[in-house]
Formats: C-alpha cells, structure tokens, sequence
C-alpha cells in the first residue's frame, strides 16, 4: 500500500472516532470530523488506485 494512501486511511480512522466521540458528547463538530472522513477516504482511494494504474505489470 503507498504511504500516502496509508496516511490518508490513518486520518479517516481517527477522523471517524472524533466524530463518534463528539456526537456522543452532544457536540456539533462532529459534523466537520464526518467531512473529513470523507475526504480523507476519498484521498486514499485515489491514492490507492493511482498506484495501482502505474505499478509495472
């Protein structure tokens, strides 16, 4: 896995727990840590891919 899609899954595990953790809390920030789990899913996923499109077969 390239280190860059590895980070980008790192943050969205914890971005996914802060936001757990927030909306049990009653907290409304949650919602910003939700939209960033998705981003950082959606880095990962390129990553992911784009590494894959130009491994050497």
């Amino acid at each position: 896995m390239p280190r860059l899609a590895l980070y980008a899954l790192v943050v969205c595990l914890l971005a996914i727990a802060a936001a757990v953790v927030s909306f049990v809390r009653g907290n409304w920030l949650g919602v910003g840590w939700v939209l960033l789990a998705g981003l950082s899913s959606n880095m990962a996923w390129y990553y992911l891919r784009r590494s894959r499109a130009t491994a050497p077969r």
